[in-house]
């Protein structure tokens, strides 16, 4: 009985043997899957930014991280030339990756592009109000109407001192500033809010948004435009002009900046443009156009942007997408 007892159980440990064996196995086999997906999902290589000195802090911390929690073995280097410089280095052989800009693609620069073979995306990733700045020492000039902002700025009124705005405003010359025609801030100014008429021609024009925020905080007379994102930066060296565009003054804020809100003349959509072309070559390139897609309305509220809607940000997901 003992014998005939042992020999049953042989069956049973070759059995258990087999099922442990093939336990093994697969426990290899799904290791051996979820490292081959992790390879998969490792990138590297580089992508290339340049552009819109607005969107910068916006790209800049987007770009950030992407490296520090995405990708590591990415390089994203961004830079800001200003929206049409940089769409002369996109729109090259060898180009950049991407393209920021505060104002869209133009007729002749999708010609380019087109001549060049290159399929562009566009890619609305936030909103901007454009920011009347004062120094913080002035203290008549807190409450504008739109169209005194206009004629401040505009040539052809020739408001030289701020008593030929109102009366009561101080008899001294006002100072202008403004970022440069290099910049689509400098094109929206001109094209939208002067409606296509130059600006006065004293304007103290600059590359950088640093020194526009240094001149005026320096100039109790100066008063200059930006994005909102600087302006909100710097609210210990500036002023924010409040606009009056027919039913009161208007505080530029995240609140107030949208396309259909109260801010609505002076708001302006700000966006990326993707050469579709490097995103089909380079998976690096297509990862971080979804990235800053799914991470758009975030980065926007962090750097003074206001967030598009959840519709939009829907839409280029499934464009993007479909590039895979």
């Amino acid at each position: 009985m003992k014998r005939l007892k042992r020999l049953s159980v042989l069956p049973m440990l070759a059995s258990v043997m087999i099922f442990a064996t093939a336990c093994s196995g697969g426990e290899k086999s799904a290791e051996t899957t979820n490292e081959a997906q992790e390879s998969q999902s490792q990138l590297e290589g580089s992508v290339v930014i340049d552009g819109s000195g607005t969107v910068y802090p916006f790209m800049a911390k987007m770009a950030e991280n992407y490296m520090s929690n995405e990708q590591e073995d990415v390089s994203v280097e961004v830079s800001r030339a200003g929206t049409s410089a940089g769409f002369e280095k996109f729109l090259a052989e060898n180009g950049t990756d991407y393209n920021d800009a505060s104002r869209q693609i133009k007729d002749e620069e999708k010609a380019k592009a087109e001549e060049l073979g290159m399929e562009v995306k566009e890619m609305k990733v936030a909103l901007d109000g454009i920011t009347i700045v004062i120094n913080k020492e002035n203290d008549w000039a807190k409450e504008l109407t739109q169209q005194e902002v206009i004629d401040i700025f505009l040539a052809s009124e020739g408001k030289k001192k701020w008593s030929d705005v109102r009366p009561d405003f101080p008899a001294e010359e006002i100072k202008t500033y403004g970022p440069n025609e290099n910049h689509g801030t400098y094109e929206f100014m001109f094209e939208k809010i002067l409606d296509e008429q130059p600006l006065v021609e004293s304007i103290n024009l600059q590359q950088d948004y640093s020194i526009l925020v240094d001149l005026v905080s320096k100039d109790k007379n100066g008063i200059g435009f930006f994005g909102y994102g600087y302006y909100a930066n710097n609210k210990d060296k500036l002023s924010a002009v409040n606009v009056d565009f027919g039913k009161g003054p208007v505080e530029p804020s995240l609140k107030t900046i949208k396309e259909d809100g109260d801010y609505a003349p002076f708001t302006r959509p700000v966006f990326t443009y993707l050469n579709v072309n490097h995103a089909k070559e380079k998976p690096q390139v297509l990862d971080y156009a979804i990235y800053t897609m799914k991470n758009a309305q975030e980065i926007a509220a962090e750097t003074g942007f206001a967030p598009l809607s959840d519709e939009d940000i829907q839409a280029v997901m499934e464009e993007l997408n479909g590039l895979k």
